[in-house]
């Protein structure tokens, strides 16, 4: 998924695991080639040759970092998840938000046509499930940082975090299946009134 928006402001490509220079631009020009062709023609059509052919990268250095499609598709999803929900953390955010709701939420909708193509792969569960359990470490974290946090009993703070994550994850499906009507600083007052208990 391509940094767009407020994410882009938010530097989320700095917080990618740190690696070879070299092998970032390889996996991102990999990752972005296959993005592209999902927007392009469905998800079990597209073959590594095609996204070979479309990053201009070699068989033998597209195996040395995956092993299938598939495994390009999660680990790109992965760094990006990871990425957006440490950013407020990473960004020692003021606010009393747990989650970059809006910037998100603003990205997806930038993002429209591949979300649509992700959908139409059966490939929209499977990274879901991955962000929700991004999305729950990164609220437990925003919940240790913040002063309004400590209301939280530790004990309680992974599980709610869990919980906060799930209802983040049936809130973005609920935006994308209605048409994405509400803007994303609506659906951020909104989620944030939920986990703090604000009416």
């Amino acid at each position: 998924m391509s940094d767009k928006s407020e994410i882009a402001k938010m530097h989320i490509p700095h917080f990618k695991k740190k690696i070879d220079a070299r092998v970032r631009r390889t996996r991102d020009a990999l990752g972005d080639a296959l993005v592209e062709l999902m927007q392009e023609k469905p998800f079990d059509s597209i073959t590594v040759q095609d996204v070979l052919d479309r990053a201009q990268v070699g068989r033998s250095t597209f195996y040395s970092h995956f092993s299938d499609k598939e495994d390009l598709l999660m680990s790109d999803a992965d760094e990006f998840f990871e990425g957006i929900a440490m950013a407020l953390s990473l960004h020692s955010d003021k606010s009393d938000r747990v989650f970059p709701v809006k910037e998100f939420f603003m990205h997806i909708k930038d993002a429209e046509q591949f979300v649509a193509a992700l959908k139409s792969s059966g490939k929209m569960h499977e990274n879901l499930e991955l962000a929700q359990g991004h999305f729950a470490r990164g609220i437990e974290r925003r919940f240790k940082e913040l002063p309004r946090g400590a209301s939280i009993p530790e004990n309680e703070r992974a599980i709610r975090a869990f919980a906060n994550a799930g209802a983040l994850i049936s809130l973005l499906n609920w935006w994308i299946d209605r048409g994405m009507k509400e803007t994303p600083e609506e659906i951020d007052k909104l989620f944030h009134g939920m986990v703090w208990g604000n009416s």
